[in-house]
């Protein structure tokens, strides 16, 4: 794959990952504001601005509560990202080891029984 294919897919996937979470926070967004109206539905004494006034900290409460979650979230997937890409090294760098050293080994017994026919 070429440079400029990798960077446009790199970037194409970027733009698809703005996208998922844009739409995530829009759908969060909408969940807040509907449990604040069915929160401040049975809460028949108050005026309308204070319905209003109780629906938008609900929703900020709500929204505040969704963010800490997605930050925590997100900072747990890049730590298991780091620690899977480790492993992943290692145990690439243990079967290139172990297949270096099978060749070798099929080398010398090759070279041996080649040395033995002559």
């Amino acid at each position: 794959m070429s440079e400029v294919a990798k960077q446009g897919s790199a970037q194409a996937g970027g733009l698809g990952d703005q996208v998922e979470g844009y739409l995530l926070w829009q759908a969060t967004i909408a969940v807040a504001e509907a449990r604040a109206e069915t929160f401040v539905e049975t809460m028949e004494w108050l005026t309308t601005s204070q319905r209003a006034d109780v629906r938008q900290r609900y929703v900020a409460d709500s929204l505040h509560h969704a963010q800490r979650d997605l930050e925590r979230i997100a900072a747990r997937c890049r730590s298991l990202r780091g620690e899977y890409e480790r492993r992943y090294r290692e145990l690439r760098l243990r079967c290139v080891g172990w297949a270096v050293a099978a060749g070798t080994c099929l080398a010398s017994v090759t070279a041996a029984a080649l040395s033995l026919i002559r």
